[in-house]
């Protein structure tokens, strides 16, 4: 029994290990490539673009998010905002009305139906050359657009481009480490833009080209995570997604532990359902990176993490029934009167332990450089906060969603807006 563990656990972390290394060497080879425009830009041409915005209940944030896309510094009569209310039952109807009158918003209402019934309200009225969507808890940087742009006019053969994703002003130890997560994410992405796979084409202000729903059909319910549907189904067809690491856009995170678990359970659930439907990518050396590297990654990493979870709980309850052990053979007193002193004769040095070392540091310096993208420089011990965290209850989610994904339990997009709030 020990052997098989011990066996799982040095390959859970050479693998981990392994694609952490294989992102440095990818960023080394490819980092003059990596473009960091000024503030200040011009394209070639303005091509015509349609941003849509599913609303449900966001009275409270549904502004801001709009003004920050009436400021994107892109000429105006080249884009067209369609606010799309999903039936919500607050008053973010009455909110959105401010816009009603601005020649760029068009406000449509519909039934309940989900935030992709809402997006594709917004594609079949539009006839722009591009089309993309912003949450209405999210905020864009003003050259967000024009820098996501560029890369369409310098390659032809992209037809989507993705974001960076930031966390908006956080402010508890719980968003704090969901920062160090977004930033670490805007490297792995870049470098999986590198090498084609790219599985995830993010609901915050990721563009696609309009030819690719015109030819592929619209989004589709996809367990409530439409936007990993949709790059796999690109990803299958051969279409080129991209990343732009200075196109920055700002999100709202969850700020207690369980609005962060209804919203990773959602994602999590989603990623196992859709590779599922898509499991005929799997390894299939035709489908390139994503079906060779990203998803069979995915895979590893969620039993990865049970895996470690399972040994930490069942290494702590071996230590505490060692210790009731002791304490009933030799009483209290002898207990707490030992006295330990270290050396380094003793000290751990089982190839475990530098698995985990490596690790570790791979991950900092990983974080380190998607903070450098993401336009931050300082160093932050937020990282700490992430490890701690996520070690502890990022194994919960994942749990459930295994469970749910075999019993076919979705969440709900609607019930998940209104308890991020």
């Amino acid at each position: 029994m020990h052997s098989t563990y011990t066996i799982i656990f040095y390959v859970f972390s050479f693998i981990s290990v392994y694609v952490q290394i294989f992102f440095l060497l990818t960023f080394f080879e490819k980092r003059k490539k990596i473009v960091q425009h000024g503030d200040i830009m011009e394209l070639k041409y303005y091509p015509t673009v349609t941003i849509a915005v599913p609303v449900y209940n966001e009275e409270a944030t549904i502004a801001k998010t709009v003004k920050s896309l009436l400021a994107l510094d892109y000429p105006k009569d080249k884009i067209k905002i369609f606010i799309v209310d999903d039936g919500s039952k607050d008053n973010t109807v009455g909110v959105v009305q401010e816009f009603k009158d601005n020649p760029n918003i068009v406000i449509l209402q519909k039934e309940n139906g989900g935030k992709h019934t809402a997006v594709n309200l917004a594609l079949m009225r539009t006839d722009s050359e591009f089309f993309g969507c912003l949450d209405s808890d999210s905020l864009v940087h003003p050259q967000a657009l024009k820098r996501i742009m560029s890369y369409f006019q310098n390659d032809g053969r992209t037809m989507a481009v993705a974001p960076s994703i930031i966390v908006y002003d956080p402010k508890n130890v719980l968003q704090y480490a969901q920062s160090v997560e977004y930033d670490m994410s805007i490297y792995t992405k870049k470098m999986l833009g590198f090498m084609g796979g790219i599985h995830v084409a993010p609901g915050p202000f990721s563009i696609f080209r309009k030819k690719v729903f015109d030819e592929l059909g619209l989004y589709r319910k996809a367990h409530n995570t439409e936007d990993q549907e949709i790059a796999l189904r690109m990803q299958e067809h051969g279409y080129k997604i991209d990343h732009c690491p200075d196109a920055y856009v700002y999100t709202n995170s969850p700020d207690s532990v369980m609005k962060l678990y209804r919203q990773r359970l959602r994602w999590i659930y989603g990623f196992i359902k859709n590779l599922i439907d898509y499991k005929r990518l799997l390894f299939r050396k035709e489908y390139g990176t994503v079906a060779l590297f990203t998803l069979p990654s995915g895979i590893i990493s969620i039993f990865g993490v049970i895996f470690l979870f399972v040994n930490i709980v069942a290494n702590i309850i071996k230590f505490i029934y060692n210790k009731i052990i002791q304490i009933q053979t030799i009483g209290f007193s002898h207990i707490f009167s030992l006295h330990y002193k270290f050396d380094w004769f003793f000290l751990n040095t089982k190839a475990a332990l530098f698995f985990s070392v490596i690790l570790y540091i791979l991950v900092i310096v990983s974080v380190v450089i998607g903070k450098k993208l993401a336009g931050k420089s300082k160093f932050s011990f937020s990282i700490f906060y992430f490890v701690i965290i996520y070690s502890v209850i990022a194994p919960f989610w994942m749990l459930r969603a295994i469970y749910n994904a075999i019993i076919s339990k979705e969440s709900n997009w609607a019930m998940e807006r209104r308890v991020i709030k």
